[in-house]
Order: C-alpha cells, then sequence, then structure tokens
C-alpha cells in the first residue's frame, strides 16, 4: 500500500508541478495576482497530494503574526519549502542564489520575490540582499529564513548559519522561530502516512545580543525533537 500510496503521490505532484509552473510563467507579463494565486496553488497542491494520495494530516500550532517579521523554520524537508506560500500570505523566502539559475523555476522564484543569498560574494552583495528584504517587508511580506542553511535529519541539532545573526541585526525585525517535523515521514523515497506538525513559538523581540537570540531560535526550532 505505502508503495501503491508513493507511486500516486509521485506522478500527480510532479505532473501537476509542471503544470502549475508553466501556467506561472504564462501570468507574469499579464498579472502579478494570477501570477501569486499560480505559485500559491502550487504549495496547496502539494499538501493535497500529502493529505489525500499519502495519508498526511497537517497539523498547525498557532499562526503568523499581523506585523512585519522574520520567520525562521527549522528545515527537514522539500515539505516546509514548497508549502511556505500556503503557509504564509505571499512570504519572501531567503534562498541559495544557485536557485535562482534552475530553468523556468528560477524565473518563476525570481519573479515571486525570492530573495537570493549570495555567499562569499562580498559586502556589495550583501547589502543589495538586505536592500531586497527590507523592500520585501515593507510592502508587507512576511520574511522567511531556514536558519539552519540545508535539511537537518529529524532529532539532530545543529548550529544556525553565521549570516542569520546578521540578518538579524539589519533588519532590526522580531523573529518568530517555528518547529516542523516533517523529516521521519517526507524525507524519505518512500513516503510515509502520520502527522506533520508546525509550530510557532515565541516572539522574539528585535535588537538582542547574538548568542541569546541564536540560542532562542535553535531551542524553538528544535522544539518537536523529541
Amino acid at each position: 500500500m505505502t508503495l501503491l500510496r508513493n507511486i500516486a503521490f509521485y506522478l500527480a505532484f510532479y505532473i501537476g508541478s509542471i503544470l502549475i509552473t508553466a501556467a506561472a510563467l504564462v501570468s507574469v507579463p499579464f498579472s502579478k495576482p494570477a501570477f501569486r494565486r499560480r505559485v500559491k496553488n502550487w504549495s496547496s497542491w502539494q499538501r493535497w497530494c500529502a493529505r489525500n494520495l499519502l495519508g498526511i494530516e497537517l497539523v498547525i500550532e498557532g499562526e503568523p503574526l499581523g506585523e512585519p517579521a522574520l520567520y525562521a523554520i527549522k528545515h527537514e524537508s522539500f515539505f516546509e519549502a514548497i508549502d511556505a506560500p500556503a503557509l504564509f500570505d505571499t512570504p519572501s523566502v531567503f534562498a541559495k542564489q544557485e536557485l535562482g539559475g534552475i530553468p523556468g523555476w528560477g524565473r518563476a522564484a525570481t519573479a515571486y520575490g525570492l530573495v537570493f543569498v549570495a555567499r562569499d560574494q562580498g559586502a556589495r552583495a550583501l547589502m543589495k540582499m538586505i536592500r531586497s528584504a527590507k523592500a520585501m517587508s515593507a510592502d508587507g511580506r512576511p520574511l522567511v529564513i531556514f536558519p539552519e542553511g540545508t535539511r537537518v535529519p529529524h532529532g539532530q541539532r545543529r548550529p544556525l548559519q553565521s549570516g542569520f545573526a546578521g540578518l538579524y541585526k539589519m533588519l532590526g525585525l522580531p523573529v518568530v522561530p517555528i518547529a516542523v517535523d516533517s523529516g521521519p515521514l517526507y524525507h524519505t523515497p518512500l513516503k510515509k502516512a502520520g502527522r506533520i506538525t508546525y509550530r510557532f513559538g515565541e516572539t522574539i523581540p528585535a535588537g538582542l545580543p547574538r548568542a541569546e537570540v541564536e540560542e532562542r531560535v535553535l531551542n524553538a526550532i528544535n522544539a518537536l525533537n523529541d
């Protein structure tokens, strides 16, 4: 049964992803709202496939703030990365610059307003990234970051990337840490039925010392590790 569920999921999700991405790209020159709806459709399609084909229940404990904030999310699988436009209202996500070069997807991601992280490219690239993030926040869009920098197996704690503290300081925004436990079900070739939970942590105010904010974020995003 698990194998059949996965075959159905992979066929439906990837064929649907191709069609939705194509529709999104077609809409870019004509309507920004329509384009953004197509991006959210992709996230919603993943949720539908996970729920109806894999048997995954999604539980969300808490909700986004009604003010500008930086959301720091645990990263265990591709689920939470794809799910961001469904979890938030038009989020601007920090992503590796290399992702912007993916044919088709990279163009759509750029048009949507992802903030590409140019690692090891000097102060000018960093300031360009900060200006872009501030503009997105000023436009009312939540900023989303995966502060570990890569997927981390469920149950493991790894230090946050060094750039997180710099972003926190320069953006001057409160941080909302979010734990997620998608790894055991989703980060595996044969995905499993079960429950994926998001848990919004306590809001962390702007302006705290680096050691304190890093410790609070690290503890909160790992709250579902047990």
